[in-house]
Formats: C-alpha cells, sequence, structure tokens
C-alpha cells in the first residue's frame, strides 16, 4: 500500500524527464578491488542517499556542467562506475571495465516547488521523490550501478540527489568524492587529494560470503511481517552559542580522579541527544538504552590509513546502560561513557573484532543498532556546505529516507557555519512531540 501511495505521490510532484549514464572520459581497461571486512557487513543496508539544494535559473547548464564534470572525476573514483562482483571463491569486490554503464543520471521536473518548499525543518514524505534508489539494497549493486544522481529541475534552482552503495564507501568517501567532483566542476584540471584505492592495505584476509539477491528485491527490506512504527524525521539547528553552552554543561563537573579528557564537542551533544530522546520515549528506569556510533578507523589501524582511504573504515561502537541511570545521573555520566568506548575502540579492539566478525559472519541490518537506540552517523566535520559546482554553497543538505529508524541522528556541519551543528533526528512519532516540547533539548531556557 505504501509504495502505491509513493508511486501516486511521484506522478503528482516529480516527473523523470530522462535517464542517461555517466562514463569515464577515458579508458581504463579492467579493475578489480576486492571488498574487505570492514565493507561486508553493510552489504545489507540500503544505498545511503544524499540531497543537496542549490539556487540556480538555468537547469540544462547545470545538468550539463555536473555530467560533464562526472565524466572527469571518475577517472579517480573509477570504482563508483563499477558493479559489486564476486571472484571464483565467492569473495566479492568491486569490478569495472570500460564496457559498463558507468553512473546512472536521471534528470526530473518538479513544477512549482520552490526550495524553500523542501528545506523545511521537518522532513516530509515528497523529499524521497527526489532521491533515486529508495528501498534498494547495497546487495543489489550486483545488477545495477553503484552511485545514482537524481536532477531536479525547481522552481528557483536544483536538487542533487544521490544514492551511493553503502557497502562500498562510508561518509568520509561520499564527502571526498562530492568535494572533488565540484573541484572538477569549479574549474580545475584535477582533484587536490586523488583516492587511495587499495583496500587490503586496510584488511587482507579473504572472507566468502554466500549471499545472493533476493528473488523480489522488497522481500528483504521488512525483516518482519508487523508494521515498522510510524516515524518523524525533523533537523534541530543548533547555533554556536547553544553548541558551547551543551559542551560548557557537561564539562562543568569533570570526574577527576581517572584522568579523562575534557568532553569533545562531538561527545557533549551525543549525550545532550541521548538524554533527551531518552526522555522522550518515557522508557522504565530498567529500561536498557544504546548509544551508537559509527567511528571513523582510518587513524585508529594499524598503520593507519590516509584520510583518503575510499571505502569503509568504519566501525559501529556501542555504549549501553539503564534508562533510569542515564536520567538520573548529570550529563557527565552518559558522556563519560561515550568518551570511554570511543577511546577504547583501537587497533587491538579493531583487530580483535575483525577476527571474531571473519570467524562467524554477521550481515548487519540498518536498523541493528540496539535497543531504544541512539545511533549516530554522519559527522560535523564533513564540509557539507562548502561543496559548490560554481553556483554557491547548497542551501540545505539531508539525508535520504534510505536506513531510516527509530533513534538514527545525522550530524551535520550547520548551514550557519562556524561551530554551529544541525541534527537530523528519525523518532517514532509520539516520542518526537515530546522532544519538539522539550526546552532544556532545545535549548530555549
Amino acid at each position: 500500500m505504501a509504495a502505491e501511495l509513493g508511486q501516486k505521490e511521484e506522478t503528482k510532484n516529480v516527473k523523470i524527464t530522462a535517464k542517461t549514464h555517466v562514463k569515464l572520459n577515458k579508458k581504463l581497461g579492467r579493475r578489480e578491488c576486492q571488498l574487505v571486512t570492514f565493507d561486508l557487513p553493510y552489504l545489507a543496508f540500503y544505498y545511503n542517499q544524499k540531497l543537496l539544494f542549490y539556487r540556480g535559473s538555468d537547469f540544462e547548464e547545470m545538468v550539463g556542467k555536473l555530467k560533464d564534470g562526472l565524466a572527469v572525476v571518475l577517472e579517480d573514483f573509477y570504482q563508483l562506475a563499477g558493479r559489486l562482483g564476486k571472484d571464483d571463491e565467492g569473495v566479492f569486490r568491486v569490478e569495472y571495465d570500460d564496457e559498463m554503464d558507468g553512473v546512472e543520471v536521471a534528470e526530473a521536473i518538479a513544477e512549482g516547488i520552490e526550495i524553500a518548499d523542501l528545506t523545511v525543518e521537518e522532513v516530509t514524505t515528497t523529499l524521497k521523490e527526489f532521491t533515486p534508489y529508495n528501498g534498494v539494497l547495497n546487495l543489489e549493486g550486483l545488477r545495477r550501478p553503484l552511485l545514482a544522481v537524481q536532477l531536479t529541475k525547481l522552481k528557483d534552482g536544483l536538487a542533487m540527489g544521490m544514492a551511493f552503495n553503502h557497502a562500498i564507501i562510508d561518509g568520509t568517501s561520499t564527502w571526498h568524492f562530492m568535494s572533488s567532483w565540484a573541484e572538477i566542476c569549479g574549474g580545475a584540471h584535477s582533484i587536490s587529494v586523488p583516492p587511495f584505492l587499495d583496500r587490503t592495505k586496510a584488511r587482507s584476509t579473504r572472507v566468502k560470503l554466500d549471499l545472493s539477491l533476493p528473488s523480489t528485491p522488497l522481500a528483504s527490506s521488512n525483516g518482519d511481517a508487523k508494521l515498522p512504527p510510524q516515524l518523524r524525521e525533523k533537523i534541530f539547528r543548533f547555533s554556536e552559542a547553544a553548541i558551547d553552552k551543551i559542551k560548557s554543561n557537561v564539562n562543568a563537573n569533570p570526574p577527576s580522579s581517572d584522568g579523562s579528557k575534557p568532553f569533545s564537542t562531538f561527545q557533549s551533544l551525543s549525550v545532550h541527544i541521548w538524554r533527551h530522546v531518552t526522555h522522550a520515549r518515557e522508557l522504565k528506569p530498567e529500561d536498557y538504552t544504546v548509544f551508537t556510533v559509527f567511528a571513523d578507523c582510518r587513524k585508529r589501524v594499524e598503520p593507519p590509513m590516509p584520510e583518503s582511504y575510499f571505502g569503509n573504515l568504519i566501525q559501529a561502537v556501542f555504549t549501553v546502560t539503564a534508562a533510569g541511570l542515564l536520567s538520573a545521573n548529570p550529563p557527565e555520566f552518559g558522556a563519560s561513557m561515550i568518551q570511554k568506548a570511543i577511546e577504547m575502540h583501537n587497533a587491538k579492539t579493531i583487530e580483535e573484532r575483525n577476527k571474531e566478525w571473519e570467524k562467524s559472519p554477521k550481515i548487519f541490518e540498518f536498523k541493528d543498532a540496539g535497543v531504544n537506540c541512539v545511533a549516530v552517523g554522519s559527522s560535523p566535520r564533513f564540509k557539507v556546505y562548502e561543496v559548490d559546482f560554481g553556483w554557491g554553497k547548497p542551501e540545505s543538505v539531508r539525508s535520504g529516507s534510505n536506513n531510516r529508524f527509530d533513534g538514527m541522528v545525522s550530524m551535520y556541519q550547520g548551514k550557519s557555519g562556524g561551530r554551529s551543528i544541525d541534527v537530523e533526528i528519525s523518532l517514532e512519532a509520539v516520542a518526537m512531540e515530546r522532544l519538539e516540547k522539550d526546552k532544556e533539548f532545545l535549548m530555549e531556557m
């Protein structure tokens, strides 16, 4: 029923006018790159979607520039123009050859819709129509492009929706690619930071997985028969002053005996969100609640990998406590738990986690972040508002509808700049209503 409704909405709001493919400007021949232990757990996630809005009056010129730039930047990021495949032993890999289709690019038009209609704080179902590959599993990269782009003409600009196969890249790699693409469109002859493409330098163990596509794509998108809870998705914008105040409050009474460092901005904002979401859910004191962060392991592995490492080099780090303990104690209690979990995730821990997974591979589903969880993806470190293709910075940056579940949080660099942070939260409707009225959470006291 939901899919039918979505299709009706699509014919009403967004009309696809053309679908093409963009290939590399030059021939590279055949290339192969083994997927490694850091990549493989995400095969049963959905494509990771990003949505950027730009002002502009000449849609055709913007589209032409983006396609031309894409054909150039793919010479460095050719894996995005490839497909998933398996070698003779059943080990997954990225395969590229010059005969493949390349990146799928759809053009669309949304008559009468303005950027302002789509950048409101409440995330509407309309946004789903501006991103490709809704409900498409990463595993489908065996037969689909690993990157799909949808460029939609708005009344006053362009909506740029993208779907990246999450089994091959994480957030750091996503924004490295986006900033490189923007560099080329901005007139650069080459990108400033080429991607580091050899994943086996981070982990060389070959893991054979007996995974194949479901006979019907939708069969895998519902893990159980019961209907999922109704979610609401909203952006909360924390100004630089609010962020400084949150950080100051969490650091007001640091534990003195254990020699711990001051809590970072990320740790402070994370515990602020965790505590107030837990309160909004009205959990019982004995109920467990889990905080999950997808930690970047580039500088944690041994030997360390460069920031330009192209692939997934993240691992989920979990912290769990009783809701009553989290709420009854001051914020530094939860912040200390988060800090310790992140600091303990060193090369030794990563190695042990990898060996354990390789012995008994577990393919995650996007909602496996834990009970009553708050799970943080993306990062305010990513310079998302500096992705300028030659017509100015984006008016707004959003996540798509894929991989959303109750408690999913995405943090973005704030539109207002400085230390401001935009926080995108998905919650059950009743809990979201309570969170919206929580003045302490909103920093409106």
